[in-house]
């Protein structure tokens, strides 16, 4: 099947190396009524909102119907080359894009990102789902260190709810993205809420990658820990229950006082280690400093302070702190850690919620994932 060329709307920069913003259009609706959702975005990036290729299917979720009679996995990687080959004319590698797309746009939109997830600086999902039949990529960590925008509506009847369901947990947990999530109490909507967010997070990303710049996406080849002794070995069990609203807690699977004690005092007889209250964590927590450090701001949880990792109470047990992009999706993808929702917007790439240790054992591999932390603050 061929299609022609897009049909696309702009508003916002024409500056050819500003940052492109492409909004995806829902059932029912085309790149003219989607774009009139940039007037509500930051200042300074392009937008440019695309119409679906063909009419059929109800916008961009024509690749969800078989009644075309093409197997779905190759009707959606026809029409993502056809897509790729207007993006990359137009946005050539080097210039930040991040897709935003609602409905079936947003299905289309986690198409594009799945399955090249190095080619995107973000991902806004708005009410919609994740093309999981479509044979997109959908493996743990793949898109660590790529900031993404979802929002749910909770009386959204037009998405299946299962598939919502499926997409909310991969993204707010295996995928390693750090997921600014949101639970709209609307409809199949965007509301005046879900913009207002939308606008905060595009306006953070986009400053966060003109001051820090883009940190590498999805799984490491190999990552090379210096503070454990035979590598950082895969997490045994599932994942921890881990709130996907601020703050970020750990809800299950928890250490006992036994094993948060000894994980404590290790961290606390590091050289250089002083023990305090933290600014920014929740009461009860205790937090870590280093008088001297030359690390970058980006090395902290907290640079004013040199406050590089902090310790939940014991209703919770995990740590926050920053880790080397690549050790941070190592540590993701070997079931350790997750991001926090504000990584690569308001905090560091490397910002993660390490687990609580549940053994003996784990405590030495969390302390070796502590100290990898202090290391890269000492710089």
């Amino acid at each position: 099947m061929s299609f022609e060329a897009p049909v696309v709307a702009t508003a916002g920069s024409t500056d050819p190396q500003a940052p492109l913003v492409v909004l995806l259009h829902g059932r029912g609706a085309d790149e003219s009524s989607i774009l009139a959702l940039a007037e509500h975005l930051p200042d300074g990036p392009a937008y440019a909102a695309v119409r679906a290729p063909i009419a059929e299917g109800g916008g961009f979720a024509w690749f969800e119907n078989r009644g075309i009679g093409r197997p779905v996995e190759e009707s959606l990687a026809e029409a993502i080359a056809w897509f790729r080959d207007w993006l990359d004319e137009i946005a050539p590698e080097g210039r930040p894009v991040i897709p935003v797309g609602f409905s079936g746009g947003a299905a289309f939109a986690g198409g594009l990102v799945l399955s090249d997830p190095a080619r995107f600086a973000g991902l806004g999902v708005l009410n919609g789902t994740l093309p999981f039949d479509a044979g997109v990529p959908v493996d743990v960590a793949r898109l660590a260190g790529l900031p993404v925008f979802l929002v749910q509506g909770e009386q959204d009847l037009v998405i299946p709810s299962d598939l919502l369901g499926r997409t909310w947990d991969y993204l707010t947990g295996d995928s390693g993205a750090p997921t600014l999530a949101r639970r709209d109490p609307g409809a199949h909507i965007i509301s005046e809420e879900t913009v207002a967010e939308l606008n905060d997070w595009l306006s953070r990303r986009l400053h966060h990658l003109e001051t820090v710049g883009s940190a590498p996406v999805g799984v490491p080849d190999a990552a090379a820990w210096s503070t454990l002794a035979d590598g950082l070995p895969a997490r045994g069990g599932a994942r921890p229950l881990v709130s996907w609203a601020y703050p970020q807690q750990q809800f299950s699977d928890q250490s006992t006082h036994e094993l948060q004690t000894a994980l404590f005092e290790r961290i606390e007889r590091a050289e250089g280690v002083s023990v305090g209250e933290s600014q920014v964590a929740v009461p009860g927590s205790r937090a870590f400093f280093l008088a001297e450090a030359a690390g970058p701001d980006e090395a902290f949880v907290v640079a004013e302070d040199n406050e590089f990792a902090h310790l939940h109470p014991l209703y919770d047990t995990s740590l926050h702190l920053t880790l080397p992009a690549d050790l941070a999706a190592d540590a993701i993808a070997k079931g350790w850690a997750q991001p926090h929702m504000h990584s690569g917007t308001r905090k560091s790439p490397g910002f993660v919620l390490v687990y609580g240790p549940r053994t003996e054992a784990e405590v030495e591999i969390v302390a070796g994932i502590v100290e990898a932390s202090r290391l890269y603050a000492l710089g």
